[in-house]
C-alpha cells in the first residue's frame, strides 16, 4: 500500500533513478513497507541523491522559550480545525482559506522545513457530496411519480457522520493533492485511529512511515479515520499519554511522537483568552505558561468539531511537556489567514504562544498597564511635584555618573568588538562626564519651563447662566518611544518631557545600549518614586519585536521613533492603529533667490550642509535661481562646497547648462546624510516652491533673498513644518526654538508639527460645570438661552485654582 502511494507521487523525485532505486529495493525481496530496518537503509541510499537535502530538525529536548526562537523550527505540525476548513454552512470546504494555508505550508516546505498537516474536513466534504446525491435522486423520483409541484417540499435526512467521512475522505485528499501540485509539492494521506497509538508495533510503523515521507520531501496529511473511529471514551487518557479523542489530541500526540519543533493549531478564535471570548473583560493571552490553567475560564466549543478550547489547551500543554512548542491562532480571519502560519514561524505576535519559560519580570502588556495606572497619578500631581522629580533625576545623573559611565563603557566595548556600529553611531552611543553634566543642566531647564503645563486653561466660555465651559491641557496618555544608539535621549529628551507633561512612558532602546539604558531607567524610576509614581516609566527588556509593540493599539496612545529614517519608516508601516509622531525623511532645501546677499547665501549654505551633515535638518538640495548661473555668487558657492569636501550631484536642469557636469543625481528625492548634496536650477521662486512640494519631505526649507515680498510669498505658500527666511535650516531644533528639549521633529499635519517639545505632548479636554442643566432647557419650549460669552482665562472659577 505504501509503495503504491509513493509510485503515485513519482513527480516528487527530481532524479529519475530515485524511484528506480526504491523499486529495485522492493524487487530484491526487501519489505516495501517502511520498517525500521528499511528506513535506515533508505536513508543511506537516498543521501546520495542531491534532492534530499532538507535540514534535519534540531536536537529535540526542551521547547522554545520565546517566540523569536520559532524561526529555528525545522519540523512543524499544522493542525487545521473544522471551523478553519469548513464553510459557515458546514456543508463543503472553505476553498479560499484552504488555498492560502496550502500556499504557506508549501512555501515553508520549500524553504527546507519538514511540514505535516493534521486536517479536519472529511465529514463536511462528504456531507456536501451526499446531500447533493440525495437531493438529485429525490428530485428524479418525485419528478417521475409526483410531478414538479412537490419538489419544493423535499427535506433532506440527517446524515450520519461516519458515512459522511467515508464519502468525503477521497475528495478531501484529492483537493489537497491538486492544490499542493501547484507548488511542485507532493502529499501523502495517512488515516489513523486511537488503536494505532495503543499498539506498539502500529505506532512504530506509523512513526517510520512519517519519517520516510519527510525524508523524501513529502507533506503527510493526517486525519482520524472518522469512518470507523468509535466515540471517544471520557477520561480514557493513560498515565502520561494523551488519548486521541479529536484532532487536537491527534496533532499533539503526533507532534511529540515525531519530535516536532512546533505545533500550530488553527481554529476560529484569536487564541486563548483569560475568560470566554466576547465577554467584556476578556483579554487575549500572548503567552500561556503551565500552571496558569486555574486563571482561565473556558467558553463553549466552536460551531463545528468535537473539541473546544479546553481540549486545545490540554493538548497543547501535553505537547509542550513533550518538548514541542505550541501556538494556537485564528485561521479563519480574512485579514490574517493568508500569512498566519508564516507570521508564527517568523516569531510575530500571533495567537497564544505556550512556553515553559516564564519571564522574571512582567510582560510588555503588563508593563503598559502599570505605566498607564501610574501615569494617571503622575498627571494628577501639581507642577511643583513633577518639577521635583525632574530635578531629582538631574541630581542623580551627576551623583551616580560613575555607574552610568561604567555601564556605557561595557556597551562601547561590546559594540567595538562586534563591529556592528559605524563611527557616527559609536559617537552617539558614547557618554562622558561633560555630556552627563550638560544633560543635568538641560533637565533643570525643563523643570523650570514646565511649570503649569498640565491643567493649563486655554479658553473659558460662559455657555449660559451658571453653566461654564473651559478647555484645559491634559497628557496624551501612554507614549511608546523607540530609540537607537542614543542613551542620552532617555533622561532628557524623553523621560523629563514625559514627566513634565504627565505622560506615562514605555521605552524600547537598542540592544547596543542595553547596559546604559538599564542604569538610566533605574535612576528615572528612583526619581519618580519620591512621589510614588515609579512605574510611570517602563523599559522593555524582553525580546519584543518593534512590529509587535506597534500592535498594542488598545494600550498605547502615541509612538515616537528616535533613530534612522529607515526605523521611522518601518514603524510608520507597522503602526496601523496608533499615531506616529515623526518624519521618515529630512529632505531639506535651501533656495537662493536672484536677489540674495552673497555673504548670507554662503554662510547659510555652509552651515545648513556642513555643520552636521547627518542631522535631519541638514540641507540636501540647493535650488539656485537661473539668473545666478555664471555669476560671482554662484562661483563662490561652488568653491565653498568644494573647500568643505561636499560631493555635488547635478539635477537634470542644472546638468543641461554644463558642458562637463558632476554626476547627475539619481533621484531628486534623496536624503544623503553626509557631505553630499544636489544642485538644481529653477526659473523663479514659484518654481522653487513647486519643486519643494514635489520632491521635499515637508521638514525644513529655506529662502535666501533680500526681497521681503518674495520672502513672504515663499513663507506663506510653502507647506512645510518649518520655513525660514535668511536663516540656516539647522535652526529647526527644539532647543534652538526655546522648547527646552524635543522628542523629535514632526512633519504631520495634525496635532504637533515641527520640533515637538513639551506642548506637543499635551492634548486637551473640555470641562463643563453646571447646576442641573439639561439640553431640553435650551429647546424652543425651554426656559434658558445660550450666551456663549468668552471669559478671561486668568479668572478662576469658584472652588478651583486656575493655572496662569
Amino acid at each position: 500500500m505504501y509503495l503504491h502511494r509513493l509510485l503515485s507521487c513519482s513527480r516528487c523525485f527530481t532524479r529519475p533513478n530515485a524511484l528506480q532505486m526504491f523499486s529495485r529495493a522492493a524487487s530484491q525481496g526487501k519489505n516495501p513497507s517502511f520498517s525500521p530496518s528499511l528506513s535506515l537503509h533508505a536513508v543511506r541510499y537516498w543521501n546520495n541523491v542531491p534532492f534530499f537535502t532538507v535540514p534535519l530538525a534540531r536536537a529535540h529536548g526542551k521547547s522554545f522559550g520565546h517566540r523569536s526562537e520559532l524561526r529555528q523550527a525545522k519540523r512543524i505540525v499544522v493542525k487545521l480545525g473544522s471551523a478553519v476548513v469548513t464553510r459557515g454552512d458546514e456543508c463543503g470546504l472553505a476553498l479560499g482559506r484552504l488555498a492560502s494555508i496550502v500556499e504557506q505550508v508549501a512555501m515553508l516546505q520549500n524553504q527546507g522545513r519538514e511540514m505535516m498537516i493534521v486536517t479536519s474536513g472529511a465529514v463536511a466534504f462528504g456531507k456536501q457530496r451526499l446531500r447533493h446525491e440525495i437531493l438529485l435522486s429525490q428530485s428524479v423520483r418525485q419528478a417521475l411519480h409526483s410531478g414538479q409541484n412537490q419538489l419544493k417540499d423535499m427535506s433532506l435526512p440527517v446524515l450520519e457522520a461516519r458515512a459522511c467521512a467515508a464519502a468525503g475522505q477521497s475528495g478531501l485528499m484529492a483537493l489537497y493533492e491538486a492544490m499542493f501540485t501547484q507548488y511542485s509539492t507532493c502529499t501523502a494521506q495517512i488515516l489513523v485511529t486511537n488503536l494505532d497509538f495503543h499498539d506498539d508495533q502500529k505506532r512504530r510503523n506509523l512513526n517510520s512511515t512519517l519519517h520516510e515521507l519527510l525524508r523524501m520531501n513529502i507533506v503527510p496529511i493526517i486525519n482520524t479515520n472518522d469512518a470507523v473511529v468509535p466515540p471517544p471514551e471520557p477520561n480514557s487518557d493513560l498515565q502520561g499519554v494523551i488519548s486521541i479523542k479529536d484532532n487536537d489530541s491527534l496533532a499533539a500526540r503526533l507532534a511529540v511522537e515525531m519530535r516536532a519543533d512546533l505545533l500550530i493549531a488553527l481554529s476560529d478564535v484569536e487564541g486563548l483568552y483569560d475568560s470566554p471570548p466576547g465577554s467584556d473583560d476578556a483579554k487575549l493571552l500572548d503567552t500561556f505558561y503551565p500552571g496558569d490553567q486555574q486563571s482561565i475560564t473556558y467558553g463553549t466549543k466552536s460551531r463545528v468539531g468535537i473539541g473546544g478550547m479546553e481540549a486545545k489547551v490540554k493538548a497543547a500543554l501535553w505537547a509542550l511537556q513533550g518538548g514541542t512548542s505550541v501556538v494556537i491562532a485564528n485561521g479563519t480571519h480574512p485579514r490574517v489567514t493568508g500569512h498566519v502560519i508564516t507570521d508564527i514561524v517568523e516569531g510575530k505576535k500571533v495567537g497564544t504562544f505556550f512556553s515553559e519559560v516564564k519571564p522574571a519580570g512582567p510582560t510588555v502588556e503588563q508593563q503598559t498597564e502599570m505605566a498607564r495606572t501610574a501615569g494617571r497619578t503622575l498627571a494628577s500631581l501639581d507642577s511643583e511635584q513633577r518639577s521635583d522629580i525632574i530635578c531629582a533625576l538631574a541630581d542623580l545623573l551627576t551623583e551616580r555618573k560613575d555607574e552610568i559611565l561604567t555601564a556605557n563603557k561595557k556597551d562601547m566595548e561590546l559594540s567595538v568588538s562586534t563591529g556592528r556600529l559605524s563611527p557616527a553611531m559609536l559617537k552617539r552611543l558614547s557618554l562622558s562626564s561633560s555630556k552627563l553634566n550638560s544633560l543635568s543642566i538641560g533637565l533643570r531647564q525643563i523643570a523650570v519651563s514646565s511649570q503649569e503645563s498640565v491643567g493649563r486653561v486655554l479658553s473659558r466660555t460662559r455657555v449660559a447662566n451658571n453653566l461654564e465651559l473651559e478647555q484645559i491641557t491634559v497628557p496624551i496618555g501612554v507614549l511608546l518611544v523607540i530609540f537607537e544608539s542614543r542613551p542620552d535621549c532617555l533622561p532628557q529628551q524623553v523621560s523629563a518631557l514625559a514627566i513634565a507633561s504627565g505622560n506615562a512612558l514605555l521605552l524600547k532602546g537598542g540592544k547596543e545600549a542595553a547596559n546604559t539604558n538599564r542604569i538610566l531607567h533605574e535612576l528615572a524610576q528612583e526619581a519618580l518614586s519620591i512621589h510614588g509614581v515609579k512605574d510611570a516609566i517602563q523599559l522593555v527588556s524582553t525580546r519584543e519585536e518593534v512590529e509587535d509593540l506597534c500592535r498594542l493599539e488598545k494600550t498605547i496612545d502615541l509612538i515616537i521613533p528616535r533613530g534612522s529614517s529607515q526605523l521611522v519608516r518601518d514603524i510608520q508601516r507597522a503602526a496601523k492603529g496608533i499615531p506616529v509622531l515623526g518624519h521618515s525623511e529630512g529632505i531639506c532645501h535651501v533656495y537662493v533667490d536672484h536677489e540674495a546677499s552673497i555673504d548670507k547665501a554662503i554662510n547659510i549654505i555652509r552651515d545648513s550642509k556642513c555643520d552636521y551633515p547627518a542631522a535631519c535638518n541638514a540641507m540636501e538640495t540647493l535650488l539656485v535661481h537661473r539668473d545666478l548661473l555664471r555669476t560671482p555668487l554662484f562661483d563662490q558657492i561652488i568653491d565653498m562646497l568644494r573647500t568643505e569636501h561636499v560631493k555635488i550631484h547635478a539635477g537634470p536642469k542644472f546638468a543641461s547648462y554644463l558642458t562637463f557636469s558632476p554626476s547627475e543625481v539619481k533621484s531628486l528625492r534623496t536624503e544623503y546624510g553626509d557631505l553630499e548634496c544636489c544642485i538644481e536650477v529653477v526659473d523663479s521662486m514659484h518654481e522653487a516652491v513647486d519643486h519643494i512640494h514635489k520632491y521635499g519631505s515637508s521638514h525644513t526649507d529655506v529662502i535666501v533673498t533680500e526681497n521681503e515680498e518674495t520672502a513672504e510669498q515663499f513663507l506663506q505658500q510653502l507647506d512645510s513644518a518649518c520655513v525660514f527666511w535668511n536663516a540656516s535650516s539647522r535652526f529647526a531644533d527644539g532647543y534652538r526654538f526655546g522648547l527646552g528639549a524635543e522628542v523629535g521633529i514632526s512633519t504631520a499635519r495634525i496635532h504637533a508639527r515641527g520640533p515637538v517639545g513639551l506642548e506637543g505632548l499635551l492634548t486637551t479636554k473640555w470641562v463643563l460645570r453646571g447646576e442641573g442643566h439639561t439640553a431640553a432647557d435650551f429647546s424652543e419650549q425651554g426656559s434658558l438661552k445660550f450666551l456663549h460669552e468668552n471669559l478671561p482665562v486668568a479668572q478662576p472659577l469658584p472652588g478651583r485654582r486656575t493655572a496662569s
